[in-house]
């Protein structure tokens, strides 16, 4: 039993834009699936970070839940910023349930206990967002992390967002002294890749160890976390 983490996974079997066309993504869905099944068995878990699929909507979204679904181990699946089938838990939950998705979970304003700690987590905020910059979607996030750690039960908890809180040019201060105050020691995060990903931050900033974890930057194959 292990607990591991991706993120990025951009599947598009509904939609019509693969990720193949953009340098490192070649065969990047065998490539993912290959690597996933040789490295992960029935027993592990992993944290999938945001920017799940391409899908507008949970009827697009259907083939790459099926794909996710077949793959060994329960996946934990948090928020993205191109992640535009997200709707209501009860909602995304039903989905699963009518679908038999069973290895399937979201993060959202939860947490779950994995291999004696507890994995926390929400889409968070970052300066090139998409949306315009907004104070109240800025305290939503924040209260989103700050419930799923405060429902944790472990002792230690491990934050996984979408958006790095921190970067080598920015940070997000609101998100970073929510961290520091909750005891925060390990945060992964998404987002950047290719030429972004050179402004990542993998290493402990303010007593946090921060680490990108996009699929493009693990070469597709899922990073262990906790044995």
């Amino acid at each position: 039993m292990a607990l591991y983490a991706i993120a990025d996974t951009h599947l598009s079997f509904g939609t019509n834009k693969p990720m193949d066309s953009f340098s490192g993504w070649n065969d990047y869905v065998n490539r993912l699936k290959n690597n996933w099944n040789k490295l992960i068995d029935e027993n592990d878990t992993v944290v999938i970070a945001g920017d799940i699929s391409w899908a507008m909507n949970l009827d697009e979204a259907k083939a790459d839940f099926e794909f996710l679904n077949d793959l060994n181990g329960t996946k934990i699946i948090g928020k993205g910023n191109h992640d535009y089938w997200w709707t209501t838990l009860t909602k995304m939950n039903a989905f699963l349930e009518e679908n038999g998705f069973n290895s399937i979970k979201f993060l959202f304003n939860n947490s779950y206990d994995v291999e004696g700690v507890s994995v926390c987590g929400s889409r968070g905020w970052f300066f090139d967002s998409e949306e315009a910059h907004d104070e109240k979607i800025l305290a939503r996030e924040v209260n989103r992390i700050k419930t799923s750690i405060e429902s944790s039960s472990c002792d230690e908890k491990i934050v996984f967002l979408h958006y790095p809180p921190v970067t080598t040019q920015n940070s997000c201060d609101e998100i970073l002294g929510l961290l520091k105050e909750k005891g925060i020691k390990k945060c992964y995060y998404g987002h950047l890749h290719g030429e972004a990903a050179k402004y990542a931050l993998n290493e402990t900033v303010e007593g946090i160890n921060f680490e990108l974890i996009s699929a493009d930057n693990l070469k597709f194959i899922p990073k262990l976390i906790k044995r």
